[in-house]
């Protein structure tokens, strides 16, 4: 803030103290106030002088928060009182899809605006010649480090198990080309939620595109069969549901539903056949419980903090359902 108001020649337009931290305007009293929130508690009795009111809001470093809970704690205290309140956050996107912050920032949320920046898009002299060195030679050397440090990029390495996930809109048109539809089903009722996924498998692409969802808790399975009867593209195509359940699948038969059970496989082989496709692509328009499960889901880590070759065992009940969708796929069988 210091820097910016002597670049633009303002200092005699504001005092800036330490102790308290913050800036004043002299013309109007408008007031900056600095806080740390290594404990967001800090914040909970935060005023604003006289009948004033905070109007902005500024998160720096955004993933260095625990995630969009913290975050709004601090917005309650602070945000209150006024109108038309405007949040900033400002944030080097973390390396992984998986990330919360590259989650919560792909999501289509009203009013929201998303600004990407890099060292290219600043005046050259704000950071210096030997900047401009170091990051030719990183581009040089490590071409995915260079895009990750120096352009911002989310190069989706680390501990994600779905780099070649996709989020990208799926418009109607291109919906009215499929023809061989994957679908599945995992159950699920109080706890878990009952995950029902439709994909279409482009074999000359081999990319998988998946395009509705229905993911939801304490459905009765007549509550269940009527939601998916519902949609247009059920018809006469098979559902392929979790073995496990053979009560569930008799009584979804019963409703005039095409429901048959997976031979079940390692599901290793299911995720691994996921992994070799070229593309998984997802509109988290569409289905937001699927893209959220995608690019969250990461590799186990040991006791040291270590990524191992183990798939995940939480929040996987759309994975579950996209892998039965496509057992046929996977394992080389075919029911016609």
């Amino acid at each position: 803030m210091e820097w910016a108001i002597t670049k633009l020649g303002l200092e005699d337009e504001y005092v800036l103290t330490k102790s308290p931290l913050r800036i004043l305007r002299r013309k109007s009293g408008q007031v900056i106030y600095f806080r740390g929130l290594d404990d967001p508690t800090k914040v909970k009795s935060i005023r604003a002088p006289g009948l004033g009111f905070f109007k902005y809001l500024w998160a720096e470093e955004l993933d260095q928060f625990d995630g969009m809970e913290e975050i709004r704690s601090v917005r309650q205290s602070v945000l209150r009182g006024g109108h038309k309140f405007q949040t900033f956050y400002s944030y080097n996107p973390p390396e992984t899809t998986a990330n919360w912050v590259n989650y919560e920032m792909a999501l289509h949320t009203p009013g929201r605006k998303v600004y990407r920046t890099n060292y290219l898009s600043v005046p050259k002299e704000w950071l210096g010649e030997n900047f401009f060195i170091e990051a030719e030679i990183t581009r040089r050397q490590n071409e995915r480090a260079y895009r990750h440090e120096y352009l911002g990029e989310i190069t989706g390495n680390g501990g994600s198990v779905f780099p070649n996930l996709v989020e990208r809109e799926i418009t109607d048109e291109e919906l009215s080309r499929y023809d061989r539809l994957c679908l599945g089903l995992d159950f699920g009722f109080s706890l878990d939620p009952s995950a029902f996924s439709a994909s279409y498998y482009d074999q000359n692409h081999n990319r998988l595109i998946v395009f509705d969802e229905i993911y939801q808790t304490n459905l009765r399975n007549v509550e269940l069969a009527e939601m998916i009867k519902a949609k247009p593209y059920v018809g006469y195509n098979y559902i392929m549901c979790d073995s496990a359940e053979p009560k569930s699948i008799a009584d979804l038969e019963a409703f005039g539903i095409n429901a048959l059970p997976v031979v079940k496989t390692e599901r290793r082989f299911g995720f691994k056949w996921l992994q070799s496709l070229n593309e998984i692509v997802v509109s988290q328009r569409r289905t937001p419980n699927a893209y959220r499960e995608l690019s969250q889901a990461e590799y186990r880590k040991t006791a040291s903090g270590q990524f191992i070759s183990d798939y995940p065992k939480v929040n996987d009940h759309f994975l579950d359902s996209l892998r039965y969708a496509c057992s046929e796929l996977s394992s080389g069988t075919s029911l016609f």
